[in-house]
């Protein structure tokens, strides 16, 4: 489309804003509704930008708008719809499409746009149209804020943007190419801007009380009115500079002329002195040709030395994106005159406006009031007018705002945000370097800040450099950040501008570290580790939290009148409750347990009806034992016996975790949970320096000595110094023998003008000499320049391979390799336990493995690489309790000949497990015997043991046959019983007593005998005292016993003084929350005193106890026990883990019954369910039921040795 032919409709709009003649512009009647039409295309043109197109083509702001502008400024509707319209055509070509576009007719479309706006830029560089503006301007500001109309204000905007608009099109390369000191159009615009008196307008503005919020649209016009100058050369103008400045020209003109005039002189001696027709023909030995023979040379010998393969050849072409990124725009030096203005403006900004500014600025941007990114304009200030104030004369009141602690952590905060987006957002990764870049140029002019400070003559300003410059030095943010920035430089998206910066700021930071750390003995510095601690997978659904007693007497409160209407009939109850499933796998026994949680479960969601439907089922269905109450139950005692369900604390499991597909290499891993450990450490600095000993940092100091000869002094010397740390200071000259960087030298060494580059010249012989000197002792030094190296790989080098020890060098916490033998002793492993059916093929791996120890994950890895299997998924890991292990034909003759042997013995499963030849729980060794048909039930393997009470009678006499909490403690090995055991571990409630009379007497006097009579007294004193605080006050608190001395708190610790504060009613610590023993609340003066008494020690001693398992105390609740519950009472038949389940006659009485072990005998056995104290030998302990099994089985394990 030829824009030029314009669109019908917009050419007669244009045609109606009027016509010049001459220099008098002639507006049409219909002028103001032409621009609002404009306005109005604008506002729907096309994604090409059709209408900006067409409009810039024509010129319509060089011919038409701006003259309407500068004749009309008193037509106040007019010139506001006019600089309306030129806010929208002017506006940034980025912003029209976004992002420079890939395509060619996209970026076609934006190129011709941003043609356009620079030829816009050539027209604003009038003194007549900045005249207009900053007279409708400060007519503006004039007016107070009761007279300012919002469309005075949306005015104001409208010219600041404008003025940002025309100040940001960027410079057209073809049509300038002046030179240094030639004004282009950048320069005219501003000189047309100051002429006008714009630039005190924007002093102005950034001054004062009352217009804070243009604070951003004065620091973005500043930043573009400094674009292209450099602060140093415009702080050195004016004060008696220039010859100084003609003095660096002067000084690099002299260097140009002396590599011409050395090059010259090298031609000179290369060339012979009589000219020869021929020039001969030679045979470079040692240079091989393309076949075996060497290279014939047919030119002069003087052309020799510039001989390369690579002649003639087509030059390879980069990839994309492989080429370096560009550079920006580099500074130029405007006209003087201009140069000269912007020097005075910079003087007056900081002197008035600068912290004020900024503090503003910052406030916006920490309040997140301003648009994105808008903290690049605050960056590149600090960077600015702080290197303009430390060149121009040291002032640091001028500067004072970005001066500190805070400001720094501005600055890193931002830094350290561009560095991870550039790593995540790939595409834009060469914006947010720029964005990098110049956030590093601030902080590295804070730096330059603080230690000019440090040579101020004031006292003050030198304490403040000191107070910045411990707080900086101490947090490990500021001390990572340059090893970050090293490690992960890319040259494709960071500009080799950005690489000078980092290392001139790197170098910068370890003087000032090091000179700080000088004559300070012991400086302490933050440290921060990651820890990473495996935690195991979380589960699908977790156990839900059982309501406390409060909420449960709430509960019932507002249960029990939905009862009672259920019961009277007044609520119908639903007919859909079915507690048996006959088709179910689950046992019948077990179906009975979840019956009586479903009860609960409904009664603890409300759900009245369901609840007494689910319980009158059940006892249908389960009638023997009573468990769900007799067949005549009333409603009272039904009410009852729902509440014993409510306030019962069943035993609930957790839901099986669902199945999630494994990971190839990972079925086995856990995740890792990282937490930052905070510390303090003494700070070295040469342990510090050794961080930047590494193949990144080298690699960027080398990129950067490549462009040595365009590279500043000042660049070429923080290279160098940087290298020679490494190599000097660290005795790390190894690490610097590198072909590249050879490479590097050679090229140096023969440069013609390498006298202007001694330092470099100084360090490549020194590293040159180091090396040859290696090179004698070690032949394959030749070899490792080919890498780049490591300090684990230097060490190596210089004191001889095989030189690190073990857990050494990187490879340190790296696996151990396989050796040859290793893996094929691994094959033959696989291949002799690959066919053993039932067996977990990597645990016999792992068993018959000599040394080093391998993990499971490197034998699954190594089977893998080996190709013995196709991934990790061919060696799943069993789950715990989920192996199946199936009977053979002789186990289960084994199992029925131990049956017949042990079946009229008082613990038959006992003996079975006791002798049964393969290692198996309690619960299948019962599963086998109810599937032979050996036992009809199980209460036919529960121990038979005889307690005594401790009145004589007939019940106290029978056998009654009581499950032990132990029970499944017998089989340690098993997963099966780990997880019966951990399914026991429920939340339980413990009931206490008040003691008995007498109680403890005789374990007291053996503990008086053994030494313990001071405990025993310091036990006795404390029950009186608390008697008496009890009587006197009238009110009962549990009472903490805690023990002073050290005698008092062993005796604490000892389990048989234990088993004495259980036998008179005290209470152990109730969770992690309690350290001490406690006298319970409900113990009256009476119980405590003669608990007291029974403790007393009375001289001679009482009479032995009989042999045998002692009776506990018990409970003045607890029925006798002729009177116990029936033996199946809420068992569970394929887990055998008890339910408890209140009884609808004796109210209070838990019970559950267990199989029991021969261990019981000699009572290291558990007793019953939270109401039976331990017996009187005093082998209880009060750890947590996971701590108690472990002690148990222990010493089931020493009793079976022994």
């Amino acid at each position: 489309m030829d824009w030029y032919m314009m669109n019908c409709e917009l050419l007669a709009t244009c045609s109606a804003l009027g016509y010049l003649e001459g220099d008098v512009y002639h507006r049409e009647p219909d002028c103001l509704e032409s621009v609002k039409d404009l306005i109005r295309y604008l506002r729907h043109e096309d994604e090409t930008r059709d209408v900006r197109q067409q409009l810039g083509a024509a010129q319509i702001l060089q011919n038409d708008l701006l003259p309407i502008l500068v004749q009309y400024p008193q037509d106040k509707v007019l010139f506001d719809a006019v600089v309306r319209l030129m806010v929208n055509l002017t506006q940034p070509a980025l912003l029209c499409f976004g992002k420079v576009p890939a395509d060619a007719t996209s970026r076609h479309h934006f190129l011709q746009v941003l043609s356009y706006l620079q030829a816009y830029k050539e027209a604003f560089a009038s003194e007549k149209v900045f005249g207009v503006l900053s007279e409708k301007l400060y007519d503006l500001l004039q007016l107070d804020w009761e007279q300012r109309q919002e469309e005075d204000t949306l005015l104001i905007e409208r010219i600041l943007l404008l003025v940002r608009n025309v100040l940001h099109v960027p410079p057209d390369p073809t049509e300038e190419q002046g030179v240094d000191g030639d004004a282009n159009v950048h320069d005219r615009v501003l000189w047309a801007l100051h002429i006008s008196g714009m630039d005190d307008l924007l002093k102005f503005l950034a001054s004062a009380q009352v217009e804070q919020q243009w604070a951003l649209h004065v620091l973005e016009i500043i930043s573009l009115m400094f674009r292209d100058q450099s602060p140093e050369e415009l702080a050195a103008l004016g004060q008696g500079q220039a010859a100084a400045e003609h003095g660096a020209d002067t000084r690099e003109l002299e260097t140009l002329r002396q590599r011409e005039l050395a090059e010259k002189r090298a031609r000179a001696l290369q060339r012979p002195s009589r000219h020869s027709r021929f020039g001969g023909s030679y045979v470079l030995q040692g240079l091989k040709a393309i076949g075996d023979r060497d290279v014939v040379f047919h030119k002069g010998l003087h052309n020799l030395k510039s001989y390369s393969h690579d002649l003639g050849k087509e030059t390879r072409r980069v990839p994309r994106r492989r080429q370096a990124a560009p550079e920006a725009e580099s500074p130029r030096r405007s006209a003087r005159n201009v140069r000269l203005f912007l020097h005075r403006f910079c003087q007056d900004f900081l002197e008035g406006c600068y912290n004020r500014l900024m503090l503003l600025v910052k406030d916006q941007l920490v309040r997140e009031k301003a648009q994105q990114h808008d903290e690049t304009y605050y960056l590149w200030a600090t960077a600015f007018f702080m290197a303009f104030n430390r060149r121009r004369g040291f002032r640091p009141e001028l500067v004072s705002e970005t001066v500190g602690v805070r400001a720094f952590h501005f600055i890193e905060q931002n830094l350290t945000s561009y560095y991870e987006m550039a790593l995540m957002d790939k595409k834009e990764a060469a914006t947010w370097a720029r964005r990098m870049h110049l956030a590093l140029k601030a902080y590295q002019e804070l730096l330059r800040t603080v230690q000019e400070m440090d040579r101020s003559p004031l006292q003050a300003v030198r304490d403040s450099s000191q107070v910045i410059k411990s707080n900086i030095f101490y947090l490990m943010e500021y001390r990572e950040l340059f090893l970050a920035l090293f490690r992960k430089f890319d040259e494709t998206k960071q500009p080799r501008s950005f690489l000078r910066d980092l290392v001139e700021t790197a170098h910068l930071f370890l003087r000032m570290l090091e000179r700080f750390c000088q004559g300070r003995a012991g400086l302490v510095v933050q440290s921060k580790r990651v820890r990473r601690k495996k935690k195991p997978r979380a589960t699908a659904a977790l156990t839900p939290q059982p309501p406390s007693a409060a909420e449960l007497e709430e509960l019932w409160a507002g249960l029990a009148p939905q009862l009672q209407a259920c019961l009277q009939g007044e609520v119908p109850l639903p007919e859909d409750v079915v507690p048996f499933d006959a088709a179910s796998e689950t046992p019948v026994e077990e179906q009975r347990a979840e019956a009586l949680l479903r009860i609960q479960g409904c009664l603890w969601d409300a759900q009245a009806p369901q609840a007494l439907r689910l319980l009158r089922s059940a006892r249908d269905v389960w009638p023997e034992g009573d468990v769900f109450g007799p067949p005549d139950v009333g409603p009272p005692e039904e009410t009852q016996l729902l509440r014993e369900i409510l306030f019962a604390p069943l035993p609930r499991h957790a839901p099986p975790e669902a199945e999630e597909p494994e990971e190839e290499e990972e079925e086995d891993e856990e995740e890792e949970e990282e937490t930052m450990q905070v510390s303090e450490k003494e700070f070295n600095f040469l342990d510090y320096l050794k961080r930047f000993a590494c193949a990144p940092v080298v690699r960027a100091l080398v990129l950067l000595l490549r462009g040595y000869a365009r590279n500043s002094p000042r660049t070429n010397h923080c290279a160098a110094r940087l290298l020679h740390r490494l190599a000097r200071d660290l005795h790390m000259e190894a690490l610097l023998f590198q072909l590249s960087l050879f490479s590097l030298f050679n090229r140096l060494l023969s440069d013609p003008a390498a006298g202007a580059h001694q330092e470099l010249v100084a360090l490549a012989k020194f590293i040159l000499g180091k090396f040859f000197a290696l090179a004698a002792t070690n032949k394959k030094a030749f070899v490792e320049l080919l890498f780049w190296k490591s300090p684990a790989a230097v060490r190596e080098m210089t004191e001889g391979y095989g030189s690190l020890r073990e857990g050494e060098g990187p490879g340190r916490s790296r696996v151990p390799p396989w050796t040859p033998q290793e893996e094929q002793e691994l094959r033959e492993l696989y291949w002799k336990y690959k066919e053993v059916e039932g067996e977990d093929v990597i645990a016999a791996i792992l068993v018959h493995l000599p040394a080093p120890g391998r993990t499971r994950r490197q034998v699954v890895k190594q089977l893998v690489r080996l190709g013995l299997a196709s991934s990790a998924k061919d060696f799943p890991q069993e789950r715990k309790g989920t192996r199946i292990v199936l009977w053979t034909q002789e186990q289960e003759e084994e199992l029925t000949r131990l049956f017949e042997e042990f079946q009229g013995s008082d613990d038959v499963l006992g003996n079975i497990m006791k002798h049964l030849t393969a290692r198996r729980s309690r619960a299948r060794v019962v599963e086998k015997l109810l599937g032979l048909g050996l036992v009809s039930e199980r209460k036919e393997l529960y121990k038979k043991r005889r307690r005594k009470g401790h009145g004589a009678g007939p019940a106290a006499a029978g056998a009654v046959a009581v499950p032990s909490q132990d029970s499944s403690a017998e089989d340690g090995d098993s997963e099966e019983e780990e997880e019966d055991d951990e399914a026991e571990e429920g939340p339980m409630e413990e009931h206490y007593w008040p003691p008995e009379e007498g109680a403890g007497q005789g374990l007291a006097h053996r503990l008086h005998q053994e030494g313990l009579a001071g405990p025993l007294r310091w036990l006795e004193n404390c029950l009186r005292r608390t008697a008496g605080d009890r009587e006197e006050d009238g009110v009962s608190h549990p009472v903490p016993l805690v023990p002073l001395s050290e005698e008092n708190e062993d005796a604490m610790e000892d389990r048989r003084f234990q088993a004495l504060l259980r036998q008179l009613g005290l209470r152990p610590p109730a969770s992690e929350q309690e350290s001490f023993w406690r006298i319970p609340a409900a113990l009256t003066p009476q119980q405590l005193r003669r608990a007291a008494a029974s403790i007393a020690h009375h001289g001679p001693d009482p009479p032995e106890p009989p042999q045998g398992l002692l009776e506990p105390p018990r409970c003045p609740q607890d029925p006798d026990p002729a009177e116990r519950l029936p033996v199946g009472l809420g068992s569970d038949s394929e887990s055998e883990e008890p339910v408890p389940v209140p009884s609808p006659v004796q109210l209070g009485t838990k019970r559950r019954r267990e199989l029991d072990s021969e261990d019981e005998d000699d009572g290291s056995s558990g007793t019953e369910l939270t109401l039976a104290a331990p017996d009187s030998q005093g082998d209880e302990d009060p750890q947590p039921r996971g701590r108690q099994k472990r002690i148990r089985r222990v010493e089931e394990e020493e009793d079976e040795e022994d």
